[in-house]
């Protein structure tokens, strides 16, 4: 049943991006007197009740009985600030989510991973039987997962949603890791992190990182931990023989798994953990973890033809986005690694690069306008003309343990029409030398 009523209700929706049109059909749907209001000075979409444009109106946020705010926008606006200090009550959609919803709750957060561990999280369940539904930040808005039939809710969260939160009571509740983000909206780490830890208020059972404090409660235990480092207790790693420890004992071989890299390791332990105390059993949690590929176009693992892990990681457009990728690999590489890359660089310094080249990856293979570049970072370079070459050499070099990564340090633009289409087909070139 719910909490409060909202029919006949003066309620105004800020943001008409998917979130808040999202809000729109659900607070008609409760029989509210709904008005919409967009900062862009034209929309292309049509929405079913008055609408206002551009600057916020105050005098109208001021007169509302509540205020529903998109994630994108600012509550330190100040036609929101004069509707808060006039008391006005400003929430998100997940705080209306919370009011409404009946079902348990797995909800994550954190700076990065949040989607990983949330896919992994649906997998672990599906693989138990459960009906499962997963939104928030990623894919459906949560008030759309309402009243639908199912066991458990699994929502990703952004500092954004969790700011307007109050009410969430999560079954099992995580922070997975922190790094700068989003510091032009929150102001500093110290507000940011503080944000974040709205997630644990009315939790049940808390998962947090070993190895990160920031990620800890403050005022209450955790349940269970994850981390690279050595612990009896809680998920952790044995780097010697690339498994996963629960409880000091071993839980899941890497080799196993269709995700590759330390930072996937993480993303595993911590969606067994939330899996386990949501009531996951072993078994379906272990199955979960093996079945999971990965998110498309980020490091994500297409095929094993010959014991040959190909992986297509298309969405680094960037350096560090494949610095990153390239030591992930390192820690469940066997054989040597063959890195694809090249592209538009857009003008960046690919020197950072130089050393992870020269030492750990085994052969490069360089395409586009500024392969060149980066083919001039280590001796023995392969430069080809096409994608569809750069992978016919990798085939006819890697053996068995090996991994082939497209991990290109560019934009796509020179050759695709995105990162996407680049991801495509390097996906198709790949099946097309596995026949």
């Amino acid at each position: 049943m719910a909490r409060f009523s909202l029919a006949n209700k003066n309620i105004v929706v800020v943001g008409m991006g998917l979130t808040g049109l999202s809000c729109v059909q659900f607070l008609l749907a409760q029989g509210a007197k709904v008005t919409a209001m967009d900062s862009r000075n034209e929309l292309s979409i049509a929405v079913n009740v008055p609408l206002y444009l551009g600057a916020f109106d105050a005098t109208k946020l001021c007169a509302a009985d509540l205020v529903v705010l998109s994630p994108g926008v600012s509550a330190q606006t100040p036609a929101i600030l004069q509707a808060l200090a006039a008391g006005v009550s400003v929430i998100g959609d997940i705080e209306l989510f919370a009011r409404f919803n009946t079902l348990p709750v797995i909800a994550i957060t954190g700076s990065n991973g949040k989607s990983t561990v949330t896919h992994l999280v649906v997998e672990m369940c599906q693989a138990a039987g459960m009906k499962v539904l997963m939104g928030g930040n990623i894919g459906v808005p949560a008030l759309d997962l309402l009243n639908k039939d199912a066991d458990i809710v699994v929502l990703e969260l952004s500092s954004f949603q969790l700011e307007t939160t109050q009410s969430l009571k999560p079954l099992a509740a995580t922070i997975l890791n922190f790094c700068d983000d989003h510091l032009d909206r929150h102001g500093d780490m110290q507000n940011y992190q503080r944000i974040k830890h709205l997630i644990y208020k009315h939790a049940q059972y808390v998962v947090a990182s070993r190895d990160e404090k920031a990620t800890q409660p403050l005022n209450r235990d955790v349940d269970l931990t994850f981390g690279l480092s050595a612990s009896n207790s809680g998920f952790s790693w044995d780097k010697t023989t690339a498994t996963i420890l629960f409880q000091g004992q071993a839980f899941l071989s890497s080799q196993d798994c269709l995700l590759v890299g330390a930072h996937n390791m993480l993303n595993i332990q911590a969606a067994a953990a939330l899996a386990m105390l949501a009531g996951v059993h072993v078994e379906a949690i272990k199955q979960g973890a093996k079945l999971f590929g990965g998110l498309a176009h980020r490091c994500q693992t297409v095929s094993m033809h010959n014991n040959v892990r190909w992986i297509n990681d298309s969405k680094a457009t960037n350096v560090g986005a494949t610095q990153a990728a390239i030591l992930g690999m390192l820690e469940s590489c066997q054989g040597r690694l063959v890195l694809i890359a090249g592209g538009e660089g857009k003008g960046a310094d690919f020197s950072p690069l130089a050393e992870l080249l020269e030492h750990s990856v085994d052969l490069l293979i360089t395409l586009g306008k500024d392969g060149d570049k980066i083919a001039r970072l280590k001796q023995g370079s392969v430069k080809v003309s096409s994608l569809e070459q750069a992978v016919k050499v990798a085939a006819d070099y890697a053996q068995a343990k090996d991994i082939v990564m497209l991990s290109p340090a560019c934009a796509s633009l020179d050759m695709f029409n995105n990162y996407q289409h680049r991801g495509e087909c390097f996906i198709k070139a790949v099946q097309e030398v596995s026949l």
